[in-house]
């Protein structure tokens, strides 16, 4: 396995709350395809800011910048690897995640999933351009799902 693991605590805890992220800059919000980045969910909110966005910075160390839409067999693996996504953590308001619902992944789990053949769809518009820095576009745009820019762009 050519496995990219996702580096640092931020990956194994879901949805922890950074206090310091007022502080830090966000990356320019831009999408792999070079526009806007659009919203990855916002039921569950997702992103390392939890702003429903893929958005990054220097000190998100795991690069939670791939906007990818669960399946049972990836949230499967990334429990057997270490990082389970499902089951929820009402102390750091995380419900848990279930198939369908859109989620910003590292790119190195993404990769890791990707050689092990699981890994799930990706909205390309909700992707970080720096995603393309550990996941090549053209797996990107392999697993890209058939989503219209902003479909799941509900409050």
């Amino acid at each position: 396995m050519q496995g990219r693991p996702c580096p640092g605590p931020a990956c194994l805890a879901p949805a922890t709350v950074y206090v310091q992220h007022e502080r830090m800059k966000k990356d320019p919000a831009i999408n792999v395809l070079g526009g806007p980045l659009r919203p990855c969910s916002h039921r569950p909110l997702t992103g390392f800011f939890r702003d429903a966005h893929c958005n990054t910075c220097p000190q998100d160390q795991g690069s939670h910048t791939v906007c990818a839409i669960m399946t049972a067999e990836f949230l499967a693996f990334s429990k057997y690897v270490g990082n389970d996504l499902t089951t929820p953590r009402p102390g750091m308001g995380f419900a848990g995640l279930k198939p369908g619902d859109s989620w910003c992944l590292c790119a190195g789990r993404f990769m890791q999933a990707y050689d092990e053949g699981c890994a799930p769809r990706v909205n390309l518009s909700a992707t970080h351009r720096r995603a393309l820095a550990i996941a090549p576009i053209e797996v990107l745009e392999k697993l890209a799902a058939d989503q219209s820019p902003g479909d799941d762009d509900r409050a």
